[in-house]
């Protein structure tokens, strides 16, 4: 929205931009003066301050397009006197203007063309959001957190919920750059990355884990043991005959949120010992020799037109 001290600043100078520069190149500039200038980077930099506060106003009127639009418009004008709405005949313009002199068009048009129809300043301004990223344990995303950041010259603590997936985006309303005049805060924008675990990956809500079981837990059963994210193990029954790649669920074990909970979905994996010793394997042939004449494989060739 429109600002009389617009006339005396250059948004673009600030930013080092022409004043065709893209969406794009506009954004990547921004991020790069702000984190050079964020007052977490230069901790007690009063002039590191003032310089992120005059970019983050510079980006907060460029950024919007219709923001964008009515400034380069008002500084088409140029320097000079500033209109007075107080004023009477010609006073605040060069050479007594006067608006009845514009074909009809008095200073209520010629403004209201200027800014959209909502006068010389629609209101207060909404401040500029703030963006920091920040990373977490595997942990932290799946049960949520608190973290700790300052801002500006003060430290806040942040809630993170749980449930948080890598990559995601948090907005926390009220915590970003405040108003320059009287009108609301704006936000802060969390960038999350959640680092992996050594046993347990995410799938949607679930959590997975791999379990290895024995070829006798597999071919006999058996009640194992299977980790939990953060808490006691939980015991298992693994059926006889029990495949490998079978999913046993344990509900309720997984991200659980205020609208969801998901499950530990423990995938089995039959163990098989590179080593064994001769008794073993004489063993094991005995044992073959006591299964069924099938070929597991069979249905699998008759399948593929092989049989």
């Amino acid at each position: 929205m429109a600002s009389n001290d617009w006339f005396d600043k250059d948004f673009y100078k600030v930013l080092g931009v022409s004043k065709d520069v893209s969406e794009a190149e506009l954004k990547k500039t921004y991020r790069k003066l702000s984190r050079k200038y964020h007052p977490d980077t230069n901790p007690g930099d009063a002039k590191a301050e003032a310089k992120f506060k005059e970019i983050s106003e510079a980006y907060s009127v460029l950024s919007d397009s219709k923001e964008r639009a009515e400034y380069d418009q008002m500084r088409a004008m140029g320097p000079g006197p500033r209109f007075n709405p107080g004023a009477g005949g010609g006073q605040g313009f060069p050479g007594g203007f006067n608006g009845g002199n514009m074909g009809g068009a008095g200073f209520e048009d010629v403004f209201a063309n200027l800014f959209g129809g909502g006068g010389f300043n629609r209101g207060p301004q909404r401040g500029a959001d703030l963006t920091m990223s920040t990373t977490l344990d595997f942990i932290d995303g799946v049960k949520g957190t608190q973290l700790k950041v300052r801002l500006g010259s003060g430290e806040t603590t942040i809630k993170i919920p749980a449930g948080v997936q890598d990559g995601q985006k948090i907005k926390i309303a009220g915590k970003g750059q405040a108003s320059p005049n009287g009108g609301p805060a704006g936000d802060l924008i969390i960038s999350v990355t959640v680092k992996p675990h050594p046993v347990f990956t995410r799938d949607g809500n679930n959590l997975r884990v791999t379990v290895p079981v024995t070829f006798t837990e597999a071919v006999l059963g058996a009640t194992i043991q299977v980790p939990t994210l953060g808490g006691e193990p939980v015991k298992l029954k693994v059926a006889p005959g029990t495949p490998n790649g079978r999913v046993l669920r344990v509900k309720g074990r997984g991200v659980v949120t205020a609208k969801a909970e998901g499950d530990l979905l423990a995938t089995v994996e039959i163990a098989v010992p590179s080593h064994v010793s001769e008794k073993a394997k004489k063993a094991l042939e005995a044992f073959e020799e006591l299964l069924p004449e099938a070929d597991p494989r069979e249905d699998l060739l008759n399948k593929a037109g092989l049989l």
